[in-house]
């Protein structure tokens, strides 16, 4: 059984994953076995993950690389390709939201969270499929959303490019399966980061925000995820216990898809 989620001598690109969510999933697949590599915008946030990965004892390998720039994309496989080897293991993690009412949101925003969220991981995806081909087996795995299913005010362009990378997960099984690729998506559900904190933080009366309050009255859970509530499903999905689970999204969400809520 433990051979089944042994990722010895694997290589595993998260994108983004300098803190958060990726940096969480990341750890886990380190703890698994694998060379975890990992990207973002610029050196500063770079240096900032190589000091978290050093801290939490994981030697990781850093690049500076903008996703939605595919020729930048490009150099990036190749580097990783040279100094390390194929990717096998693509988390296309990196993501943006911008909480902008429909229509107050400019065209340049709704492209920007489109970018990032929707194109880049079709650019990234694109880059390492040919290895992953060469090498005869490949682990792509999409962070979706809750949003991939539902709307909510605020979130139009979040919710449409999370809407499309379900689907290209899902055309990424379809036209590589054969090739023994698994592109799978995960679905978290609201987890305690500190991009959410704002979120959770107590009212000068000691009540709860009213998001936070809204959000556990509609979890069955009963709370907010944590990242770590992440990593089994990424280590499943990244492993040979998920090779006949294709095309798929996993919702890791503590049961909110699930649930119409409580009667008023």
């Amino acid at each position: 059984m433990k051979d089944l989620f042994n990722l010895e001598g694997k290589v595993a690109l998260v994108t983004g994953a300098t803190y958060g969510i990726g940096f969480s999933m990341a750890l886990g697949l380190a703890e698994s076995g694998a060379r975890i590599i990992f990207n973002d915008i610029n050196e500063e946030l770079v240096e900032k993950g190589r000091k978290a990965y050093e801290e939490a004892g994981i030697n990781a390998k850093g690049y500076v690389c903008d996703v939605t720039n595919e020729e930048a994309v490009k150099d990036l496989i190749t580097k990783i390709e040279n100094e390390i080897g194929i990717v096998d293991i693509l988390v296309n993690n990196a993501g943006i939201i911008k909480r902008i009412p429909m229509t107050e949101m400019s065209v340049e925003d709704f492209r920007k969270v489109i970018d990032v969220d929707l194109n880049a991981p079709f650019i990234v995806s694109k880059a390492v499929i040919p290895g992953m081909i060469k090498k005869g087996h490949g682990k792509i795995i999409n962070i979706c959303s809750m949003m991939s299913e539902l709307g909510r005010e605020t979130v139009s362009a979040y919710a449409a490019a999370k809407g499309g990378l379900k689907m290209l997960t899902k055309n990424i099984c379809s036209e590589f399966g054969d090739k023994n690729i698994q592109c799978n998506g995960i679905g978290p559900g609201y987890i305690a980061t500190p991009q959410t904190a704002p979120l959770r933080e107590k009212q000068a009366d000691g009540s709860r925000h009213p998001f936070d309050s809204f959000i556990i009255s509609k979890t069955p859970a009963g709370r907010w995820g944590e990242p770590n509530d992440l990593v089994g499903p990424a280590v499943f999905l990244a492993s040979d216990a998920s090779n006949f689970v294709n095309g798929h999204i996993l919702y890791v969400d503590g049961g909110i898809l699930a649930y119409i809520g409580k009667q008023p």
